[in-house]
């Protein structure tokens, strides 16, 4: 919970504001930062945890030393953060790799940029392996890279974990701010969402199996996290990959077979550290500011400038 509360320069260059149509009628704002000669720099894609945005630290902080390194940065909000409830009638989820790949060809199209990375945190992770196995060996030629950083691929016993005794205190955190967020969306679509189905809901599982399955097209809760897991697809990953996780996160958990599937994959590094947390890994600063993952993701990307 440190790597939380604990204070952190978040200054950054003025971004580009854009708006990116993910799907009909639904946008997301990314937050661009681009290199003198944006084309010839890798492009780094952000991408946040549940209820996060762009504005998350670790997001600032990876845009941060990456800008330093000479990448370009695009902090991507996902469907209705960053501000941008207005912006879409439906609510976002773990399945929606789509939206990360809409982008990604967004700005290779755009911007003619010729290198690409994905990074994620959390739930953000999900979305950014998920991506890069979804593509597999179909991916943009501009694809280089993927790196997930406590990545929830294990949807059904990572929420399940979280409904523990132990952990009730980040759930109730996550739970007030799903709550308060869809009864703003029934507010901003009132003949799309019903605030009363929020009644009873107690647990993340129970607010996926009776919100998020019953909007976004799943048969319930189960349905939904099968089909959302990166776990499906990571050993179709074919672009250099890292994984960064905790064995104390307290919540996200890697199931036996998944951890096949990635030692399996000989693009995927995989590392595990005894402390670290959930998206944490605070450090001796060492003549930067201590945050061990960001800069383990930024070292990473180096090797494709």
């Amino acid at each position: 919970m440190a790597g939380f509360f604990l204070l952190r320069n978040s200054q950054l260059p003025a971004p580009e504001d854009r708006y990116v149509e993910v799907a009909p009628g639904v946008k997301i704002l990314c937050r661009c930062h681009w290199q003198p000669d944006r084309r010839n720099a890798l492009t780094i894609l952000i991408v946040h945890g549940l209820e996060g945005s762009s504005e998350s630290g670790y997001v600032i902080g990876v845009t941060q030393k990456g800008l330093v390194a000479g990448m370009n940065v695009v902090r991507v909000n996902q469907r209705n953060c960053g501000g941008t409830d207005h912006l879409a009638p439906t609510l976002y989820n773990s399945s929606l790799s789509g939206d990360v790949a809409a982008v990604a060809h967004n700005v290779i199209e755009q911007d003619k940029v010729q290198r690409v990375a994905l990074v994620g945190f959390s739930m953000g992770g999900n979305l950014v392996l998920k991506t890069a196995g979804e593509w597999g060996r179909e991916a943009p030629p501009e694809f280089r890279a993927v790196a997930a950083v406590c990545p929830a691929m294990d949807l059904a016993a990572s929420a399940d974990t979280l409904h523990l005794p132990g952990n009730r205190i980040y759930e109730q955190y996550f739970m007030l701010k799903l709550r308060h967020r869809f009864r703003q969306k029934a507010k901003l679509f009132p003949g799309h969402f019903d605030a009363t189905r929020l009644r009873g809901v107690r647990s993340l599982r129970e607010f996926d199996d009776k919100i998020t399955a019953y909007y976004c097209g799943f048969q319930g809760a189960v349905d939904y996290y099968q089909r959302a897991a990166a776990s499906n697809v990571v050993d179709r990953i074919s672009v250099p990959g890292l994984i960064l996780h905790a064995a104390n996160d307290p919540f996200i958990r890697i199931l036996a077979e998944t951890r096949r599937k990635i030692s399996e994959n000989p693009n995927l590094s995989f590392v595990e550290c005894a402390d670290g947390g959930h998206c944490s890994f605070l450090a001796e600063a060492n003549g930067y500011d201590g945050r061990w993952a960001e800069r383990q993701v930024i070292e990473f990307l180096r090797r494709f400038e």
